[in-house]
């Protein structure tokens, strides 16, 4: 029996003014009201995940140029910037060849010794600071390119070291990014020095001279890959075994070393550094137990080979504590290709770490 159709259309009126809900009734313009309100709160919500923070610049800037004054120091003094008055003679102050030579030809000594001294500070301020640079980018355009929070590169210049860098750090919000990305991320940096500081160690190779007797105050001790390459290429003088003498230094060839040391020290499998990056998101949890034995082994090393100067390291690594935080997603697949990578990257301390580092002569 149909309705008259007065009756329907006032029904249907009247729902479109009071919606029903269950058994209560709500008006529409509370509805829209409150509707309005929670995408306001989705949107504020959202903005707050998805923006990252406001990166700082000037002190990234102020630490990057105080890095290069204590970089440029240290090439300029030849690697030895607690004798200031050691200008490129090794560990002990240059004397005059003759007390009694006329002073306009001392001062036009002193004045070309300044220069070369100046000139060879420049060149391994550049070659320096060009490895470290590409390191710190490749984690960092990694990450910009992930959408990862990440900071700019903040470089530790520390004018009384023989290296006159302790490297350089990127801050980055790691919990945001899945285990692809942080392969990529912790990867990418130790890549980019690679591809800057093997050609600078070659060219630093190639001007090496070994068969005079090497001075001064301290001595370095070579990696397995640089071995290799002195080995290679038949660098005159060179012996198996041999450590380099500050007087045998250049440029190229200690900005190199310094370039394999840091890439070494960073892929070492523990923490978050760039190889507990990669070991997590290669083994998962398993990476753990390979920060522990690691762990174990070193401080087996540093007592039995008396390399002290490592403990400091050690004590960082503690306070970071060893074990990697988890990925924002774990069961991210990384493929065949960058497990493969990853595998093989695990090589690069071995091949590039130096085990005695600095040894004083």
């Amino acid at each position: 029996m149909n309705e008259p159709m007065d009756s329907r259309a006032d029904e249907l009126n009247s729902s479109h003014d009071e919606p029903v809900r269950g058994d209560r009734r709500y008006p529409l313009e509370a509805d829209s009201v409150e509707l309005s309100s929670q995408v306001e709160h989705y949107e504020r919500s959202r903005r707050r995940i998805v923006q990252a923070p406001k990166r700082r610049v000037w002190l990234p800037i102020f630490l990057f140029l105080a890095t290069c004054l204590s970089t440029f120091w240290v090439g300029m003094t030849h690697w030895n910037p607690t004798n200031v008055l050691v200008w490129g003679s090794g560990s002990a102050p240059r004397m005059y060849d003759n007390l009694l030579s006329s002073p306009a030809i001392e001062m036009r000594r002193e004045l070309l010794q300044y220069a070369a001294d100046w000139w060879t500070g420049f060149l391994y301020m550049a070659a320096m600071l060009g490895i470290l640079f590409a390191h710190e980018m490749g984690h960092f355009i990694m990450a910009v390119r992930y959408r990862v929070p990440a900071s700019l590169p903040y470089f530790i210049p520390v004018p009384i070291s023989p290296i006159g860098t302790f490297g350089a750090v990127i801050g980055m919000d790691g919990l945001r990014a899945d285990r692809k990305q942080m392969f990529d991320i912790g990867l990418a940096g130790p890549l980019a020095g690679l591809v800057v500081a093997v050609p600078v160690l070659w060219y630093g190779v190639q001007q090496m001279d070994l068969t005079m007797p090497g001075t001064g105050g301290f001595e370095l001790d070579l990696p397995i890959a640089m071995k290799w390459m002195m080995e290679w290429m038949q660098v005159p003088g060179y012996e198996p075994g041999m450590y380099i003498n500050q007087s045998q230094l250049n440029p190229f060839f200690m900005a190199g070393w310094v370039g394999l040391l840091v890439t070494g020290l960073n892929m070492i499998p523990v923490s978050q550094l760039d190889g507990g990056h990669v070991t997590y998101t290669l083994f998962g949890k398993k990476a753990h137990w390979i920060a522990r034995v690691f762990l174990v082994v070193a401080i087996i090393f540093i007592v039995w080979a008396q390399a002290y100067n490592w403990s400091v390291m050690l004590i960082l690594i503690f306070l970071m504590r060893p074990e990697h935080p988890p990925t924002s997603d774990d069961s991210v697949p990384i493929g065949w290709f960058r497990y493969t990578l990853g595998v093989l990257s695990l090589s690069i301390p071995i091949l590039c770490f130096p085990p005695m580092a600095i040894q004083m002569a």
